[in-house]
């Protein structure tokens, strides 16, 4: 569970801080977890989410009894609709050329920026937009007069893949080992009112040239390859190909708690593109 093996040990030890500690809500018992179990990032920062998730699993599953939750789910909040900010929504028609040179921005916490992003997201994109878990980048891409035409969410690559383990070569220990070397781009919005002919493949390439550093500078780390879906009932992925994309193959139309293979999901076609020449050999290390 996130990428970690949990022994009858494990779920003992979570068990007994729950009879030792009544008094100690959710937030605190993940906290101890990390520190008992050194459970950090590249960066050296306790990877609290990732705990509190592997709680809330491991109690769907029957193995744990969590406390009452003691207030709202942080994430219930973050993921309420978002109001826009105000932003220019005039026609954009031309060549790609009348609006270089594009800036390419990570949006950061707190800033006027992440308010912009996730009300484009959420108003714009067909799936919306919610609170991201784990390791992620958000870019907000502006043409060369400052107006919003694009922007992009990278995130936690699928745990399961069939197509792309063969491509790379993962069995189950490489793919756990190295999961966090790749990122999914979860979302990506070219926005209504702007028709650019080869903009969707240019904004890709310019978030592919520099992601690996950015990822180092957020989380300690680069990532070594990107993943993407795309539903083929909506889109052919044409941006993808035309970016130099490649595409392995598709998802067999199951989801991820389908385990009695009764749910029917969109077929999705797999895309990956590699960062570095050597992608296959930096995710599939020991």
């Amino acid at each position: 569970m996130q990428g970690r093996e949990v022994s009858g040990a494990d779920i003992g030890l979570i068990r007994g801080l729950l009879v030792e500690h009544p008094q100690w809500g959710r937030t605190r018992l993940s906290e101890e977890l990390c520190r008992l179990w050194d459970w950090r990032n590249a960066q050296g920062r306790p990877k609290d989410m990732a705990a509190r998730t592997l709680l809330l699993k491991l109690e769907r599953s029957g193995y744990i009894r969590l406390p009452p939750r003691r207030g709202p789910s942080s994430n219930a909040l973050r993921n309420r609709r978002v109001p826009l900010v105000a932003h220019a929504t005039e026609p954009i028609r031309c060549a790609l050329r009348d609006l270089r040179p594009l800036a390419v921005s990570v949006v950061t916490p707190g800033s006027e920026d992440l308010r912009l992003f996730n009300g484009l997201l959420g108003g714009y994109h067909y799936l919306g937009h919610r609170n991201t878990v784990g390791e992620n980048l958000r870019y907000l891409v502006r043409d060369r007069h400052g107006r919003p035409v694009a922007c992009a969410l990278f995130g936690s690559a699928a745990w399961k893949c069939a197509d792309r383990d063969a491509f790379l070569g993962w069995d189950r220990g490489a793919r756990e080992r190295n999961l966090q070397g790749l990122t999914n781009n979860t979302r990506f919005l070219v926005l209504p009112w702007v028709v650019v002919p080869h903009l969707a493949s240019h904004v890709l390439g310019l978030m592919a040239r520099r992601i690996r550093a950015d990822w180092q500078a957020k989380y300690g780390h680069p990532v070594n390859a990107l993943e993407t879906f795309v539903d083929r009932d909506r889109f052919q992925g044409t941006c993808y190909r035309a970016a130099n994309w490649l595409r392995l193959g598709a998802t067999r139309g199951r989801t991820r708690n389908d385990r009695e293979h009764r749910i029917r999901a969109a077929v999705k076609d797999v895309y990956l593109y590699p960062l570095i020449p050597d992608f296959r050999r930096e995710l599939c290390a020991r």
